[in-house]
């Protein structure tokens, strides 16, 4: 969670949402796939999209 907290725009309330979203379907098999978790949308997810790895 303190890895997601340190993205831009990721607090701890979004950073929950993230990880039930993997609990839920098993890990993102693609970075468009954070277009999935409520709460990211299409400007959080151009701010997010080149500082995730997977």
């Amino acid at each position: 969670m303190d890895q997601l907290d340190a993205l831009p725009g990721v607090g701890p309330v979004l950073a929950q949402h993230i990880v039930d979203y993997r609990l839920q379907h098993g890990g993102f098999r693609s970075v468009g796939e954070l277009r999935q978790v409520n709460g990211i949308g299409d400007r959080r997810f151009a701010d997010l999209q080149s500082l995730v790895r997977l």
